[in-house]
């Protein structure tokens, strides 16, 4: 009796080992279900049926019809396409450059403790508060040469001698002035990802550099861009992406105009979607766009760990 206690005892033992190791497992499953739901419902799904859209003729009202590849055909066609995903890389390339850099001398500004530096974080950060189409409307009012102040002011100061029109009038001051727009939006949200990974950086390496007689600039290029690299890569994929996709800003301030010179990408799947009403043209778009998006993310993260290592 005592030698067949002795061999259940160790069996059962390993048993509740076995059971205690797999129930991590299924608890981990447990509550990550729920997310894995809602991915699935509200992005795979959504995903699937915009690739099938994309493979068919779609109207709005009646039977669909498998025309594959039609719609991609036909976007190589489409003359307003071509001009868009010009005036979109363009708009991309200036609003990337010159935020990156607005943004990266903002955090780099208030990075150390000092009296006031408080009150300018929360200045610089205070228009990323502002909800996106808020703001765009916002500065269609403040731009707006019949009922915006901004004419009467340049004109009280002498700048200008007539009302200017900033977004409906000459192609490059239409681009400019959403070019102002996005700068002052988004400043201040990129400025404080930035401000969190100077914020990390130890600050013994700055006073071990300072003790070996290095400059301010070259303490900057060995030590502060090496270690932001992660951030940087992060900020510039969210300054690119969403420059890729701008909608709001040339959709409220200059309606795409004047004439299609500051129509995006989106606005167009946007035209094909819901004025022409054909789905399944914007939604081979969209696919594109989306695919586009993804390479060139990657291309930037792989490069970003490549000079990492």
């Amino acid at each position: 009796m005592t030698n067949l206690l002795e061999r259940v005892r160790p069996a059962q033992a390993t048993h509740a080992r076995s059971r205690r190791r797999r129930s991590p497992g299924l608890a981990g499953l447990a509550y990550a279900a729920p997310a894995t739901v809602i991915v699935a419902l509200f992005f795979l799904l959504p995903l699937g049926l915009v690739v099938w859209m994309s493979l068919n003729k779609w109207p709005l009202l009646g039977p669909p019809s498998f025309n594959a590849p039609a719609n991609y055909a036909q976007v190589a066609d489409n003359a307003l396409v071509l001009d868009a995903v010009v005036f979109t890389l363009k708009y991309t390339a200036v609003v990337t450059v010159l935020l990156f850099a607005i943004s990266f001398g903002l955090a780099l500004l208030i990075q150390n403790r000092r009296p006031g530096v408080g009150f300018f974080r929360g200045a610089f950060f205070l228009p990323a508060a502002v909800g996106w189409a808020t703001a765009t409307l916002l500065f269609f009012g403040l731009l707006s040469d019949q009922i915006g102040p901004l004419n009467d002011i340049l004109e009280w100061v002498g700048l200008i001698d007539a009302p200017v029109s900033w977004t409906a009038g000459d192609p490059g001051v239409a681009f400019g002035s959403t070019v102002t727009l996005v700068i002052w939006r988004w400043a201040g949200f990129n400025m404080l990802i930035l401000l969190t990974g100077l914020q990390a950086i130890p600050t013994e390496l700055y006073e071990a550099a300072r003790v070996d007689g290095a400059s301010a600039g070259h303490a900057f290029r060995r030590i502060t861009l090496p270690l932001m690299r992660p951030t940087i890569a992060l900020v510039l994929c969210l300054m690119i992406t969403g420059s890729l996709l701008g909608f709001e800003q040339f959709y409220i301030l200059t309606r795409g105009g004047p004439g299609s010179s500051t129509t995006s990408v989106v606005m167009v799947i946007v035209r094909e979607a819901f004025i022409r009403f054909n789905l399944g043209s914007a939604a081979a778009m969209s696919v594109l766009v989306l695919a586009a998006l993804v390479l060139l993310n990657a291309l930037q993260l792989a490069f970003i760990r490549r000079k990492t290592s």
